[in-house]
C-alpha cells in the first residue's frame, strides 16, 4: 500500500531530530490529509507528522506558503504564483492538484500523476532555496529514484 511505503520512506530518511519536512500548503492540506488516511488505514503515523503534544517549535513541518505569509493572515497563494515570482519553472505545466482524482480514476495514468508530483516536489525545494537566498538546484543535479 501506498500510505505503508511513504510511513516507511519518512521513517528512514526523517528520523533525526534536525529532520524537516517541507510543503507549499502542506499545514493545510498535506500533512493532515496524509495523517487522517493513515489513521483510517490503521496505520502508525510517522513521529515526525505525529503532532499531538508537541509544542510549535517542536514541530518540525515547514510550508513555504505559511513563510511568504510573514506571518500575516491573508488569502492563499499559490506554488504557481510563487514559482512565477522566483523565476522557477511551473510544475503544473499538465496538470495541476484538482485534476489528480481524474487522471487517477478514469485515465488510469499513474505516471502522468508521478511527475506531476515529482515536479512540485522540486518547485517546493526551489522556492525554499530562493527564500533562503540560495542557489537554485540545476537541472543535472536532479536525481529522481
Amino acid at each position: 500500500m501506498l500510505l505503508e511505503a511513504f510511513s516507511k520512506l519518512v521513517q528512514r530518511y526523517f528520523n533525526k531530530k534536525d529532520s524537516l519536512l517541507c510543503a507549499h500548503n502542506g499545514k493545510e492540506f498535506d500533512y493532515p490529509f496524509i495523517g487522517r488516511r493513515m489513521l483510517v488505514h490503521g496505520l502508525s503515523i510517522p513521529p515526525i507528522l505525529d503532532l499531538a503534544g508537541k509544542k510549535p517549535w517542536e514541530v518540525k513541518l515547514l510550508d513555504t506558503m505559511e513563510l511568504w505569509k510573514f506571518g500575516d493572515y491573508k488569502n492563499f497563494t499559490s506554488l504557481t504564483l510563487l514559482a512565477f515570482v522566483f523565476d522557477i519553472a511551473t510544475p503544473k505545466d499538465d496538470i495541476d492538484g484538482s485534476m489528480v482524482c481524474k487522471v487517477y480514476w478514469e485515465e488510469k495514468n499513474m505516471e502522468r500523476i508521478i511527475t506531476y508530483c515529482q515536479k512540485d516536489v522540486l518547485t517546493v525545494a526551489q522556492i525554499l532555496l530562493r527564500m533562503q537566498g540560495k542557489e537554485l538546484i540545476k537541472p543535472e543535479q536532479v536525481v529522481i529514484a
